[in-house]
């Protein structure tokens, strides 16, 4: 088969690294298309992913967001008529899902993210099949979809493909002898973050300045840093970062994608943003290892993270072994989706199930 598959942001980097490796090794013909967004490029190059970029984030809003897609779309769809492939894939994929439709190609979009209204409105009604995780809680298309026993951090984050080594984590920031703690902060301008906002400076300053007297802080920013934090800043390698977050005490951050990763790998997380996810929200009603927090106020924030410091490491560890007990190898599944369309069964467990042995 020809598959083409289409990156955007970086989280997707770490999704479909695995699943090409594998689709590659059973003689499947891959074409990668990028975007430059953030370290997305400099990713695919760390992990010698040949790849072609054919759009790149504008500002934030949406006249340049739409200004993008359209130059997206007339580049993939160019690209498309050249190679000819039997599927397209990507995560949210409003782009080959249009021009999917519209060139007779069939397009599998991955998504997680129930809030991105907008784009997800201008993506299902053309994909051909939304493939969604079991705690998705939005719409999608009653026969053009699937769900599965897991999460997108599952496809790179699950022990059968991914082991922490203690001395890259090191290399990157953690401390040797004092707990490492992790912050997130994010720039907001995803398509499903317009209108809204993040943290304030004094919300952020507050916290670094508490876990500073705890131990040893790493701050990961999209934006600049100001002055009075720039010395807290990750300046580890992008590709080596979840090995990094394996070893943290603790993460708290404005990235939902980043909490989940933590809450694979067996470190809790707080998740503070006015907007939720179904996989947050079902990593801490099943398994507690996530908070979510909706208020951005600081007493709130600070009795939160007093909360999850007094529990030890073996809750965690538990938690984490239900965790894997209940979801599915997710990059195999990733695989089986692509090589088996259309024939692709819905294969989730109810969540009342999975909560009697939990």
């Amino acid at each position: 088969m020809r598959i083409l598959i289409d990156i955007g942001h970086p989280a997707h980097v770490h999704f479909f690294r695995n699943p090409i490796k594998l689709l590659s090794e059973r003689g499947h013909k891959i074409l990668i298309l990028s975007r430059e967004k953030e370290c997305t490029l400099d990713l695919l190059n760390e992990y010698s992913l040949d790849h072609i970029s054919i759009s790149s984030q504008g500002g934030n809003g949406i006249i340049s967001l739409a200004r993008e897609l359209v130059i997206r779309n007339l580049r993939l769809g160019k690209i498309a008529r050249e190679f000819h492939p039997h599927i397209m894939a990507a995560i949210g994929g409003v782009s080959i899902a249009q021009v999917g439709r519209f060139l007779g190609i069939p397009s599998v979009v991955f998504y997680d993210t129930e809030n991105a209204h907008l784009q997800n409105a201008i993506t299902y009604p053309f994909a051909h099949l939304v493939v969604v995780p079991r705690c998705y809680s939005s719409w999608v298309p009653r026969r053009r979809h699937t769900k599965y026993n897991g999460y997108h951090e599952l496809s790179y984050l699950d022990p059968r493909y991914f082991e922490p080594n203690r001395l890259i984590a090191v290399a990157n920031g953690v401390s040797e002898k004092l707990d490492t703690f992790f912050i997130r902060v994010v720039s907001w301008q995803a398509s499903h973050d317009v209108g809204e906002q993040g943290w304030s400076l004094s919300l952020l300053e507050k916290l670094t300045y508490k876990l500073e007297q705890i131990g040893v802080v790493i701050i990961s920013s999209e934006m600049d840093l100001p002055e009075s934090l720039d010395r807290f800043k990750y300046k580890g390698r992008l590709s080596e970062v979840h090995h990094v977050l394996a070893y943290c005490r603790a993460y708290i951050g404005e990235s939902a994608t980043m909490a989940s990763e933590c809450a694979v790998l067996g470190i809790p997380a707080i998740y503070a943003a006015t907007t939720g996810r179904g996989y947050t929200d079902e990593q801490e009603k099943l398994y507690k290892m996530v908070r979510n927090v909706r208020l951005l106020d600081w007493s709130i924030l600070e009795r939160e993270v007093d909360q999850l410091l007094a529990y030890d490491s073996k809750h965690w560890l538990r938690a984490r072994q239900s965790m894997l007990s209940h979801t599915t190898d997710v990059t195999k599944y990733v695989v089986k989706v692509l090589e088996d369309y259309p024939y692709v069964g819905d294969q989730a467990e109810s969540l009342s199930e999975i909560e009697k042995h939990s």
